[in-house]
């Protein structure tokens, strides 16, 4: 048996096996910076654990698989990735958890509105679902993390947000109520891209 190796050695390594995979796919992709984060944002987000991170799910800059129009943020259930599409055929792609089989989720919505840090008031079935849930305010132990876009269906409020997360580890998975979910840092990324009015596909 081969000697362990440290978390950030094991980290780069999945990265490289991630690049050549993809390479030999032949598919293109370039990472995406960081977007820069406030004062409030990087004290609530230390305070979020760490996870182990698939660099499968990481943000990049990725050929456009969807053929939809620039600006329509594309959710692909089953491959547990959000596009963001760009012009000349690009898009952003970043790793998502997506609803579980029971609670999932698919259609056509509009970004409704928007919010930083948002307070969580889960809906009423949630709450008979799971009598544990209640309201919180904004920060790091909110459920919906750093950002949420909210959806509606013709003026309608979907009750589907697509959000950031305090459980990081889950991305890659099916385990939400619904929502889609992205790594905090993802999700202040996407938040500053998509304007209110953006079209929306689940599928």
């Amino acid at each position: 048996m081969p000697p362990s190796m440290p978390p950030s050695t094991l980290s780069r390594a999945a990265l490289i096996g991630a690049c050549l995979a993809v390479a030999a796919a032949g598919c293109s992709f370039k990472s995406v910076p960081d977007p820069t984060l406030s004062s409030r944002d990087a004290a609530f987000m230390a305070l979020v654990p760490e996870a182990e991170f698939d660099p499968h799910f990481a943000r990049y800059l990725v050929d456009d698989p969807t053929k939809e129009a620039p600006g329509t943020v594309v959710v692909d259930i089953k491959a547990r990735q959000l596009y963001l599409v760009q012009p000349d055929g690009k898009a952003l792609r970043y790793g998502v958890t997506v609803g579980d089989e029971a609670y999932g989720w698919t259609g056509a919505a509009t970004v409704a509105r928007k919010a930083e840090w948002p307070a969580w008031n889960p809906p009423a079935e949630m709450v008979r679902r799971w009598p544990h849930v209640h309201a919180m305010s904004g920060g790091p132990a909110n459920p919906l993390g750093a950002r949420a876009l909210y959806l509606s269906d013709q003026g309608r409020d979907t009750l589907y947000r697509i959000h950031g997360t305090n459980e990081p580890e889950k991305i890659g998975q099916a385990v939400s109520s619904g929502c889609i979910r992205l790594r905090n840092i993802d999700v202040v990324d996407l938040y500053n891209r998509v304007p209110v009015g953006a079209r929306v596909l689940v599928r």
